[in-house]
């Protein structure tokens, strides 16, 4: 029997306690989204600029929205005025853009580290020693209108349960390891096939979409 979307809402949420639940809005009507609303959720996540921009227009000013897609640095402008957090930064030019984009606004934008976990070249991210290089250099500590609350990450798409909690894991490992001197709070990892496995792995946010729509 296919369940509500609320229904399958307030189920993940009795199951993940305290992790955030980030609803993924990619590919979701309008009507779907104010159902999730009408829910009593306000964490959306979106991939796509264009798509986000649009959905942001048309929904109320409440919600908190996520970039959780690779964010090109062109793209920065048209959700600097709202982005709640950005999950998805990969090198410091692009945060370097976020910060000057950030300024203009008048805002300090919340964001994640994004870091390469996966056995698979089509996933972005950076490697524990560019993340290192980065929090350790002048230029970073020169950004005055970004704030990084953490770090995310995205495990290989494999039915190897081994394999996705060892990657999980992994960057369980580096969040805790700079997690009280940087005071960081959120580690971004797990999505509709795998955050059971995210959650035992440390996850405090999960990104979840096909589950809740029954896609």
């Amino acid at each position: 029997m296919t369940h509500s979307v609320c229904e399958n809402i307030k189920e993940i949420e009795l199951e993940i306690g305290n992790t955030q639940l980030v609803v993924v809005s990619k590919y979701r009507s309008l009507d779907e989204l104010r159902e999730v609303y009408t829910c009593g959720h306000r964490h959306f996540g979106e991939n796509r600029v264009q798509e986000l921009v649009e959905k942001q227009k048309n929904l109320p000013d409440d919600i908190h929205w996520h970039v959780i897609g690779h964010l090109q640095s062109n793209k920065i402008k048209y959700i600097a005025p709202f982005v709640h957090l950005i999950h998805s930064i990969d090198s410091m030019k692009l945060l370097k853009a976020v910060n000057k984009e950030a300024k203009k606004c008048g805002r300090t934008i919340s964001f994640l580290f994004q870091l390469f976990i996966a056995q698979e070249e089509t996933k972005f991210g950076l490697s524990p020693k560019e993340l290192d290089g980065i929090l350790s250099s002048d230029e970073f500590l020169e950004l005055k209108n970004i704030k990084c609350d953490g770090l995310m990450g995205m495990a290989s798409n494999t039915v190897n349960k081994a394999q996705v909690i060892s990657e999980f894991k992994s960057l369980s490992s580096i969040f805790n390891r700079y997690r009280e001197s940087h005071n960081w709070n959120t580690l971004s990892m797990g999505m509709s096939g795998d955050y059971n496995l995210a959650i035992g792995s440390g996850s405090t946010m999960i990104r979840v979409g096909s589950k809740i729509f029954n896609a």
